[in-house]
């Protein structure tokens, strides 16, 4: 088969090996090759960096912003667009020169692709790409090939994590500073199998802290979410729809609408926004529309209103509405309009005028709504509730049924195993997996509802600070608690959730659909051997195990 392109680093990947003509999230070979190129780029400035950080020299906070921004952009249905990752490319140039001449003299050895400078035109960019995929080394050990790789996927997703806080204010020398640390590593030909397990566990602790930024920015600035009821049926009138994770894109859009007779929907992850005070304050935010990512483009189709693409989330627009959608930030797509930032501020007067012109829907449908909102501010405000019930029984279990989305067939998995979840058991939920079971009627325990939506997939923090809560309460370890953790992954914002969940010693994960085609064999076992990482099976088998186990605990 011919090879224009490797890329594995989603659960998607062709044949659970490796995507090689053409990438089933619709990344084009000519995007493959300048995203490995821009990664290339990266590790020398990793490199660089670390040089100067060792040497006690200050990073400034626009170097910062643009390694945590460029990693984000080669996550998976980020960003599509060529001419964007050639601009990267040219930026990445002039930040290593600037980080090589604050690392000043350099003893020992120098990696040569801390060296290496790229051609400045995009056809000579494409052919040096070639020399730096994935399996570009032929030679390279497939453990270490895989723990990089899983380092990188990992900083892919704090990438994503950290730009969402940095743009909101919030930042930490720890989380900007491993990003040097991290790249740099990847080509170190000195660290042993043993070094990058163990920088694998650092970068999870690192990641913990950058969820618990972004965490405390959303809620020092938009109010801790709290139980809300939201309309999944549509209104008359124009309307926005505003897909992928950006509370202050929604802030902002919500604030230029005001008094303009614009209804404004969420999409996928931007559905637990409704449940953020400064945000469900505004009565124009009226519902959330459709469910997970991978249904956009049936979703989207023909749509009589205008979309905006906020972060990740993103698939290839079809004709009937590649003309009322929009991209914003770290996303792109060619030929896409895109909404630029100038001070801090957007306009969304594009969107704005399109969704008028196309006037929206022409009738209002039955009113239909589903609850969210149960983030740990909410649980834990009533944890002596939980704990009681706990302890007489009426709680038996707690799973937390969540992650991301995809296409791929198996994710039936996850309804089947939430409908089949006893009625003592409480299912906590969060990201877009929640989208296969969200809308289903799960009753209450003793005015408990049975399923509590915790957020987006960047409100894992939540999920972990409430099972944390709970192993002190009970004076336990949370592997000790009556809680499994049920858990779906597609992109890499999932691998650095996972790692985060590694180092802080949490055991027994269930994870699918299927497992990472970048784990070899020899990692996987020391994930099985260390945290008993499980594959997922089929429900009835799983949950007999998981209860059995627990009854038996």
């Amino acid at each position: 088969m011919e090879s224009n392109m490797f890329c594995f680093q989603c659960e998607q990947t062709l044949g659970g090996k490796g995507c090689t003509r053409h990438g089933i999230c619709g990344k084009s070979p000519e995007v493959a090759g300048l995203q490995d190129l821009l990664i290339h780029m990266l590790r020398g400035i990793g490199f660089y960096g670390q040089k100067a950080l060792e040497k006690g020299q200050k990073m400034d906070d626009d170097t910062n912003k643009f390694v945590m921004d460029a990693i984000f952009s080669t996550l998976t249905n980020v960003n599509f667009d060529p001419e964007r990752f050639v601009n990267y490319i040219k930026k990445a140039v002039e930040v290593k020169a600037y980080l090589k001449e604050l690392a000043g003299e350099i003893e020992g050895t120098v990696p040569a692709a801390a060296d290496y400078i790229p051609p400045m035109t995009k056809e000579e960019m494409l052919e040096e790409a070639k020399k730096f995929g994935v399996m570009a080394d032929t030679g390279l050990n497939e453990d270490i090939r895989s723990l990089r790789e899983l380092l990188t996927y990992g900083m892919k997703g704090m990438g994503a994590y950290g730009h969402h806080a940095h743009i909101l204010g919030m930042m930490d020398d720890r989380v900007s500073h491993f990003f040097y640390k991290g790249l740099a590593a990847t080509i170190d030909n000195s660290l042993t199998v043993e070094d990058l397990v163990q920088l694998n566990m650092e970068f999870g602790q690192v990641n913990f802290k950058c969820i618990e930024l972004l965490d405390n920015a959303n809620t020092s600035i938009y109010g801790h979410p709290v139980p809300t009821e939201v309309l999944i049926t549509k209104k008359k009138g124009p309307f926005i729809i505003v897909s992928g994770h950006d509370l202050k894109d929604l802030k902002q859009l919500l604030e230029q609408t005001e008094g303009k007779g614009i209804n404004i929907y969420t999409h996928g992850e931007m559905l637990p926004t409704h449940a953020y005070p400064e945000l469900k304050k505004h009565p124009h935010l009226v519902g959330n529309f459709g469910g997970a990512w991978q249904d956009q483009q049936k979703e989207f189709d023909g749509l009589p209103g205008a979309i905006l693409m906020t972060t990740n989330c993103l698939q290839k627009p079809r004709d009937s509405y590649k003309d009322r959608i929009f991209t914003s930030s770290i996303v792109g797509f060619p030929e896409v309009a895109h909404i630029q930032e100038a001070d801090g501020v957007k306009d969304f007067t594009p969107i704005i005028k399109k969704a008028l012109e196309l006037g929206g829907w022409q009738e209002d449908e039955p009113e239909k709504k589903i609850l969210v909102g149960f983030g740990h501010n909410t649980v834990l405000g009533v944890a002596d509730k939980v704990i009681d019930a706990v302890k007489r029984g009426a709680i038996k279990h707690f799973f937390l049924i969540g992650g991301c989305d995809g296409t791929k067939p198996g994710r039936n998995y996850y309804t089947d195993f939430a409908e089949r979840a006893p009625e003592d058991t409480i299912i906590l939920t969060l990201a877009c997996g929640k989208f296969r079971f969200n809308k289903k009627e799960f009753g209450t325990i003793e005015g408990l509802p049975r399923l509590l939506d915790m957020g987006q997939c960047n409100d894992a923090y939540s999920a972990i600070k409430v099972a944390l809560a709970l192993a002190e309460a009970f004076e336990c370890s949370v592997n000790e608690l009556p809680l499994s953790l049920i858990l779906s992954w597609y992109e890499q914002k999932a691998v650095s959730i996972l790692l985060t969940l590694l180092s802080l010693g949490v055991k027994n994960i269930h994870l699918g659909p299927s497992l990472p085609a970048f784990v070899s064999p020899n990692v996987l076992q020391v994930l099985v051997d260390n945290f008993n990482v499980t594959p997922i099976s089929n429900v009835d088998a799983d949950m007999s195990a998981i209860l059995g186990e627990a009854a038996t605990a």
